[in-house]
């Protein structure tokens, strides 16, 4: 880590243990002011301080362990505004003044915790109103219970202008109704935010809207139901308290559900991809731990531009997904890689360029590994082109052999047989001529077994497995085949060389195994097929050995399958082969 980056991270260290110092001194002081002024329980008086001291204690472990993110800075002026309503319970008349101005300020602090959560800023136009309204009504509207109560709550209250009853009425009255309008609003708004979150966002946010939702209807319906149903004030005030309370409890909930399990922040990255560089791990899981996304995914720009995922997959940069954005890494003017995030739980883009820009030389190495592997899948495209080609090319030969030169061979045959019919002729005409058919039949013959080799007419007509029956019913040895699957849909190329490695299989087995009975199977199933022929014999087969095999092999390599040949000595022979056949 740079020493620059050390200095900064002891300054935020020092600069939160003053201000939890100051706090907590804040904190001592109003309990001195108010636990003797018989304004109230002592226990309620020591439990809002208690409070109190719990929010600071959340929001400065928040802000140490997230300084990008506001809701840390939030909790602990929450914490702040506690105190300060805390001191309407003060003996001074001036610090009762005090705690009456900021008396429903928690609520509006609430409102803005609830609505920032969880990268601590307001992202849409309909928060900013709302949380400006509670801070309205909190401030601005709670004005006349002071500035016009001369012989309120606060006697001698220095902050009073006038003595007017029915403007407090008035006053409590506008206060109440744009409060209650900012609470359904909030309501509003944080059940259409878990309306619209995917699953994922939703369980971060599900326990702080829903508990958020319950404290900030509670609050003021229990100070109205104690004013007109005359119920018991300790009761509420304990209710109250209650709620408060567990603001930052669920707060901290919702974090560690979210992912954010402390991994140190943006100067701590590169240390730790240094780290798990050398240990094999990957980059996009420090980031995603280090930003609090567990949903973050690298996507990398191969040589010639073009987005890939880590599998070497084609992304749609523009396109990212729902409530998703992509930040751009860059060394020097070319992108290496851009880190697409979920905007809902970061809504800062510098906090994750700034995390981009300490890994890019990680990316790269990362882009590196899945430009190769694009590279990879490149070339078995093209040798699956270049076997589909051959295949093609091959079924066009065979046709044009059938169709046209063993046509003419049949043909050219039965003219020969029709010379032996001519009147009159010689009995050695006779002679040449069925000769003559006799050779253009062997040489049809012979044609016929190069066409079916080619192609078999089977294999096409009617599929890879009735082509193996045939293949099997022809072979004079026993032979068990067992067909598990269903072939309806097998592209040609997989059916081509399935045939062709059961044929080459049970040739060389009768050739070279002295085996006195064979099996065949084939197994369609997930996306795979299983080729496997086996027999008796004498084993010790080399691997490979034949042109024959190693001509399948390739095929069936090219296709991204494999061949394996078991042949241990005096154990018999399997060949087994996989093809991938989904389409």
């Amino acid at each position: 880590m740079a020493t620059g980056q050390v200095w900064r991270s002891h300054s935020l260290d020092l600069a939160l243990v003053l201000l939890g110092v100051v706090s907590l001194v804040l904190v001592f002081v109003v309990v001195a002011l108010t636990v003797d002024s018989g304004n109230g329980p002592l226990w309620a008086l020591l439990l809002v301080n208690a409070v109190a001291v719990e929010y600071l204690v959340v929001g400065l472990l928040g802000w140490r362990r997230r300084p990008h993110n506001r809701l840390g800075p939030i909790i602990v002026v929450g914490a702040i505004a506690i105190l300060l309503s805390a001191l309407g319970n003060a003996a001074t008349p001036s610090l009762v003044a005090v705690g009456i101005v900021f008396a429903t300020l928690p609520l509006g602090m609430i409102v803005h915790l609830l609505l920032a959560f969880p990268s601590g800023r307001l992202q849409t136009r309909s928060s900013v109103v709302i949380v400006v309204g509670a801070y309205v009504v909190c401030l601005l509207l709670q004005a006349p219970l002071y500035l016009f109560a001369a012989d309120g709550p606060v006697p001698g209250d220095p902050l009073a202008i006038a003595d007017r009853p029915d403007l407090v009425g008035i006053g409590q009255t506008v206060q109440s109704l744009c409060g209650a309008l900012v609470m359904v609003a909030t309501t509003v708004v944080l059940v259409g935010r878990l309306r619209e979150a995917t699953p994922r966002q939703r369980r971060v946010l599900a326990p702080l809207d829903a508990y958020g939702i319950v404290a900030i209807l509670c609050v003021p319906v229990s100070s109205i139901m104690r004013s007109t149903m005359n119920l018991d004030a300790n009761l509420i005030t304990i209710l109250q308290i209650v709620l408060l309370a567990g603001v930052p409890l669920a707060f901290t909930w919702s974090i560690q559900r979210g992912g954010f399990a402390p991994a140190g922040e943006i100067d701590a990255l590169a240390v730790r991809l240094g780290a798990e560089a050398a240990a094999g791990s990957s980059v996009d899981l420090a980031l995603a731990q280090t930003l609090g996304d567990p949903s973050l995914q690298v996507i990398y720009a191969v040589a010639d531009g073009r987005p890939v995922d880590g599998a070497g997959r084609p992304f749609d940069i523009e396109n990212p997904g729902p409530r998703r954005l992509a930040a751009a890494v860059h060394i020097g003017p070319r992108p290496v890689a851009w880190i697409v995030y979920d905007a809902t739980l970061i809504a800062d883009p510098g906090y994750v360029e700034s995390a981009g820009q300490v890994a890019a030389l990680a990316l790269e190495r990362e882009r590196l590994t899945a430009e190769l592997m694009v590279r990879s899948r490149e070339l078995e495209q093209s040798r699956a082109r270049i076997i589909e080609t051959g295949d093609d090319e091959r079924r066009r030969i065979a046709q044009d052999l059938h169709d046209g030169l063993q046509s003419q061979l049949v043909l050219l045959a039965l003219r020969a047989g029709l010379l032996t019919e001519v009147d009159g002729a010689s009995p050695e005409v006779v002679r040449r001529a069925t000769q003559l058919r006799r050779e253009l039949d062997t040489a049809a013959a012979e044609l016929r077994r190069l066409v079916h080799g080619l192609m078999p007419a089977l294999l096409v007509e009617r599929g890879l497995y009735a082509a193996t029956e045939d293949l099997v019913a022809l072979t004079p040895l026993p032979t068990d085949l067992m067909l598990e699957g269903s072939d309806a849909g097998l592209p040609d190329t997989v059916k081509s060389a399935a045939y062709f490695v059961v044929a080459e299989g049970l040739a060389n087995a009768l050739k070279h195994s002295g085996a006195g009975r064979m099996s065949v199977g084939l197994n369609r199933f997930n996306g795979t097929l299983r080729i496997e022929i086996s027999d008796n014999g004498i084993g010790g087969a080399v691997a490979m050995g034949g042109a024959g095999l190693r001509g399948l092999a390739d095929r069936i390599d090219g296709l991204g399958g494999r061949l394996l040949i078991d042949s241990p000595p005096a154990q018999g022979t399997r060949l087994m082969a996989e093809v991938p056949c989904a389409r």
